[in-house]
């Protein structure tokens, strides 16, 4: 029997709290920037410290895995049960960059704790929130009086998510047999905010492009062959503007096929959700919101397909009038996808687009920078389910249900591995990723800990795979 008491659970996590933060504040002091080649030394001592630290909890198996990049780290605690699940867990030991002149009020990887909240670049993203699964799988064994987990657990600890994770899908296909399992938890996400627990059970996908467009061989006089001539920044402009209709849908043909519409069920369960849209577009920086009729805002950032001009730019842009033709113009789109878009046919499609609403005369090329997979946790899923369970054991209320409207490396192992993807976070949109004074509450760092703790029993006794 591997059902863990609360108490117990809560007990060992109290009595070893102060030694968790030590040794998280030992991590968050390497400055583990993978953008920056002068901080390569670095990365690589952030995963050597936590494969080394995961083997003092007891992981039989850490290693270093090299990528053309920067390393990653893995490790492997079996089970010895034959129907246990496995489970791999996802997160990255990278940080942003960060320096004291950004805004920070004191040394980003020299960690504070002010008012029970512990500040650091990676303090949130990601490396607190993968550290809680030490304490966790611990707590784990000390309540159940185990000597391995309930589960067959793996973690694989990237070092390039800061930089767009390119050697990630190579990694992962290179060692899809050693990272086979029945399921991967993601640990580099958030919940809605400090009262209202959530899991996200899904993330959109992204494909963006440059459109270079054009015209004459060089700047031309507008006035002797101006209205005579096609304009590429003219077709630029029109491009941009034909990209949605009235309802602010999506216009260009085929975008929307295969999409998984919502379902009335999840509508309501985004409508539980204490959502203040005057706050959010303070948050947003915006003074209204909109977007395609018939769908809430949270709808549309979480759970529907997107077209967005990121930039447009050609001919003349200084100070006063220079009366030309551009020769060249660009533009600049990026495309959220959703479950069942295929990014592969989303890029066919707007190439054909593109191609049919330019005149003669306009040359055009179109660079596509890859692609990002949508991914989604059906609600019905018994792993999911096990996580609402253990989330709702540490927070002792009802736990919600969220999607993120942005984009990450999760699909990647849902694809090659071929299992569901689940997300465990309880970062709060105030701890501030990627901005100055990155900070983790405490308390729901261990309630993360908590969570973990009792998901790995609560999975064993309620997910038996074949």
């Amino acid at each position: 029997m591997s059902t863990t008491s609360d108490s117990a659970v809560r007990a060992y996590i109290n009595v070893h709290r102060e030694e968790f933060l030590d040794d998280l504040a030992a991590w968050l002091r390497i400055p583990s920037v993978s953008a920056d080649p002068e901080r390569a030394a670095d990365v690589r001592r952030s995963a050597e410290w936590l494969a080394g630290r995961l083997t003092a909890t007891g992981f039989p198996t850490a290693e270093i895995w090299e990528t053309d990049g920067a390393p990653a780290v893995f490790a492997e605690w079996p089970s010895g049960d034959p129907s246990a699940p496995t489970v791999l867990v996802y997160g990255h030991h990278d940080v942003q960059p960060a320096a004291r002149e950004d805004g920070w009020h004191t040394d980003p990887f020299e960690p504070q704790t002010v008012d029970g909240k512990l500040y650091a670049r990676g303090a949130a993203d990601d490396k607190g929130q993968v550290f809680f699964h030490t304490l966790g799988v611990r707590a784990h064994l000390a309540a159940t009086g185990r000597t391995a987990p309930a589960v067959n657990l793996k973690l694989l600890i990237e070092g390039e998510e800061e930089s767009g994770s390119p050697n990630f899908p190579a990694l992962i296909a290179q060692h899809a047999n050693r990272l086979a399992c029945d399921a991967v938890i993601v640990s580099d996400t958030g919940m809605w905010s400090k009262d209202t627990p959530t899991v996200c059970t899904g993330m959109r996908g992204l494909t963006d492009c440059q459109i270079d467009l054009y015209g004459p061989d060089q700047d031309i006089h507008s006035g002797s062959f101006g209205g005579a001539v096609p304009n590429p920044a003219t077709e630029a402009a029109r491009l941009a503007a034909a990209l949605h209709d009235d309802e602010r849908r999506v216009a260009i043909p085929g975008f929307y096929d295969g999409i998984v519409e919502l379902t009335d069920g999840e509508r309501e369960l985004f409508a539980e959700l204490p959502f203040d849209e005057p706050e959010w577009l303070r948050t947003a920086h915006s003074h209204a919101a909109l977007g395609e009729t018939g769908h809430s805002t949270l709808e549309r950032i979480w759970a529907r397909p997107t077209a967005e001009v990121n930039g447009i730019g050609g001919g003349y842009q200084g100070p006063g009038g220079k009366t030309i033709v551009p020769s060249t113009a660009q533009l600049k789109l990026s495309f959220r996808l959703v479950a069942g878009q295929d990014a592969a046919a989303v890029q066919q499609a707007v190439r054909d687009w593109v191609a049919a609403r330019l005149p003669d005369g306009i040359r055009h090329e179109i660079t596509f920078w890859g692609a990002t997979r949508p991914c989604l946790t059906p609600l019905d899923h018994p792993a999911l389910q096990s996580v609402v369970r253990a989330m709702g054991r540490a927070f002792n209320q009802k736990i919600r249900f969220t999607r993120e409207g942005g984009s990450g490396p999760a699909a990647d192992l849902q694809d090659v591995l071929g299992v569901p993807v689940l997300f465990l976070g309880i970062s709060i949109p105030s701890d501030g990723w990627h901005a100055p004074n990155e900070k983790v509450e405490l308390d729901l760092l261990m309630k993360g800990v908590e969570t973990a703790a009792h998901l790995w029993g609560d999975l064993a006794e309620n997910w038996r795979v074949a």
